[in-house]
């Protein structure tokens, strides 16, 4: 996952899926959703970033990553 903000556009990219061809993107409200052909979410873009949260939205970044072992796997 990529997290990209562009203060000159005011805007975050948030990359879930990299180097995939976008098939499809749906707009609601200034958050722009990209699909793949296969309806993967690829990207998520958010349109006036700085007036949707804070002038600096990066500033706010917490990333927590959480990891669970699913139940029919074992290591």
């Amino acid at each position: 996952m990529k997290i990209e903000y562009d203060p000159k556009h005011d805007l975050i990219n948030i990359e879930f899926i990299p180097d995939v061809d976008i098939a499809d993107s749906a707009e609601f409200d200034g958050i722009i959703i990209d699909y793949s052909k296969e309806g993967r979410i690829v990207a998520i873009e958010i349109l006036d970033a700085g007036k949707r949260t804070t002038k600096d939205p990066l500033s706010l970044l917490d990333l927590t990553i959480v990891r669970e072992k699913a139940a029919d796997q074992s290591f």
